[in-house]
């Protein structure tokens, strides 16, 4: 019998509430992001969190858009975010935007405005740094934090109708000087800015702050477990005190690890660089960490959730191997993934002894890992067929069990050929090779009793379909990109190489984006989205070997 799981910190907390009758017995998550950049693997740990502990206890959870900074933020983002969690696995309760809640949180400056705990401060944004202090040394006010709560209402009210330039004037909270958190030295609530937003329009020129709009927006939707990333633990105080002051529902902030994971960066900002510096195609670009990215390059979204499950919830901050979610998409592939044959560096093999013009229909199966391997296609087999340059050498080594001149080998799903002759050019290149087969040595019906130990892939001729393959690498030389002093200098150059001409099973000339394909011996890949009838294009999504296994077995037992 296997283990019980064991519950992570966060799943206790939620299971104790639950015991002790909190919040009615209510579990209610969310997940807040930013419409500012498409999503990657790291808010995919996120998303698996808040959803699965939802799904866990029973429970809801909100999608809500931070929108709170109309400058960097789309709505072509808010429909890629949707887009995502959905191709997750996962649907949430209700849509909402953190701009549904302007005229809310407004209202909540007004009153710590009038019980005198929030100001309007026109220092500029260095004078405001300046007058915070250290961490060894306490803050100062500025000229402006005993202004009567009279004189505060009428400004903020004028903040609001426009009557300022953006840096002009900002609100701040009231709180102390001296703490040892700066974030509680007077942080700001709200700040002008005069942009378009892409859902209020013009409405609105002063926008709240994070801080201000992110424990208020919890407690309107009354979130009974607001999970974060490390980074805002020092938040929190100034989370509970928003909430304390305004008397509102008591939502609550728990603070998790984000993934770190190696040869990446997670970065939105550092990603959009990507992007705009051409360094990528877009943010779906394969080799990119983005959810669309490793969606085009053929990741299934049970690795991903599998894959979270594997790193699990901490509350301290560690770096993941990429090699574990190349792990988890080929231990998915392996279970779906059909198997399907392709060449892509071509040379001809000439079987002199089939009959001229003669086609056979052979019979594989989609996946033999699959009981009833999930159905079968036909293979055309003739005379002329494309092999791998590599599974031919001239002058072949003692333990090199492929074709050479008086080798045999097993052709997958057909017979045993032995090598006879081949052919250069002018310049010296093997171009083709010729092979007489055994008649009695078809697979399945082998009554020849000749014994191979290789077995060589191939695609027919006159049945070929050619197609473009990328193989993507990893994008990053540097274990960790991120702490470089500028993470583009290691960029891999050979993260992309492009085969403008292979050879793929006419099968896979109907084959859609998103459905995962072994070809066999070279990998796993994926028709592109990108790829059109005419100029087919699929993308290797991760190579066959698997030199993460045995480390992954250690961490489950």
């Amino acid at each position: 019998m296997s283990e019980e799981k064991s519950l992570n910190f966060i799943e206790e907390i939620v299971e104790e509430d639950l015991r002790t009758g909190k919040h009615g017995g209510r579990v209610l998550t969310r997940f807040p992001p930013e419409p500012n950049g498409y999503l990657h693997i790291g808010h995919a740990k996120s998303i698996c969190l808040n959803f699965g502990l939802a799904q866990q206890y029973n429970g809801k959870t909100n999608l809500r858009f931070d929108d709170t900074n109309p400058v960097t933020e789309d709505t072509e983002y808010v429909e890629s975010i949707k887009k995502d969690i959905q191709w997750l696995g996962f649907q949430w309760a209700e849509e909402l935007y953190t701009s549904d809640y302007f005229e809310t949180l407004y209202s909540y400056a007004v009153e710590l405005i009038k019980k005198g705990l929030a100001y309007v401060d026109d220092s500029t944004a260095e004078e405001i740094a300046a007058a915070k202090g250290t961490p060894t040394e306490p803050g100062i006010p500025t000229g402006y934090r005993d202004r009567s709560i009279e004189e505060n209402l009428a400004l903020f009210a004028d903040m609001r109708a426009g009557k300022y330039k953006d840096g002009e004037k900002v609100l701040r909270a009231k709180i102390d000087l001296a703490s040892p958190n700066m974030h509680m030295r007077d942080p700001l609530l709200y700040r002008i800015k005069h942009a378009h937003h892409h859902r209020t329009g013009n409405q609105w020129c002063i926008y709240p702050m994070y801080d201000f709009a992110h424990g208020q927006s919890d407690s309107i939707e009354k979130i009974t477990h607001s999970i974060c990333t490390l980074e805002f633990i020092p938040h929190r105080p100034l989370y509970d005190w928003c909430i304390e002051k305004l008397e509102i529902f008591p939502s609550r902030q728990y603070e998790f690890a984000r993934l770190n994971m190696t040869y990446t960066v997670m970065s939105k900002r550092k990603l959009l660089q990507l992007v705009n510096d051409k360094f990528v195609e877009n943010w779906d670009d394969p080799r990119m960490p983005t959810i669309s990215g490793l969606r085009r390059r053929g990741y299934t979204p049970a690795s991903i959730r599998n894959f979270c499950d594997k790193i699990g919830v901490q509350k301290r901050e560690n770096m993941i191997d990429v090699s574990l979610l190349e792990f988890c998409i080929r231990e998915d592939l392996n279970k779906t993934a059909w198997r399907r044959m392709a060449v892509l560096d071509p040379i001809k093999l000439v079987i002199t002894n089939y009959p001229d013009g003669q086609v056979e229909d052979l019979v594989g199966e989609n996946n033999p890992e699959v009981e009833g391997g999930e159905g079968h296609r036909i293979i055309p087999f003739s005379k002329e067929l494309w092999i791998e340059r590599e599974d031919f050498m001239e002058d072949a080594p003692k333990k090199f069990f492929r074709l050479g001149p008086g080798l045999s080998v097993r052709l997958k799903h057909a017979y045993i050929v032995t090598c006879n002759d081949f052919v250069k050019d002018e310049n010296g290149r093997v171009i083709e090779v010729h092979c007489t087969y055994i008649p009695n040595s078809k697979s399945g019906e082998d009554t020849s009793g000749l014994k191979v130990k290789g077995t060589i892939h191939w695609i027919s001729v006159p049945h070929a379909k050619e197609a473009e393959v990328r193989l993507y690498d990893r994008l990053f030389n540097d274990e960790n990109p991120a702490a470089a002093e500028n993470f583009k200098d290691s960029i891999n150059p050979e993260s992309l190489h492009v085969i403008e001409r292979a050879y793929i099973e006419p099968d896979l000339a109907t084959a859609t984006p998103g459905k995962g394909y072994q070809f066999i011996r070279l990998g796993y890949f994926t028709l592109d989205t990108h790829s059109t009838p005419e100029h087919l294009v699929f993308n290797r999504t991760v190579t066959l070997k698997d030199s993460w296994g045995k480390e992954v077995k250690k961490m489950d037992k």
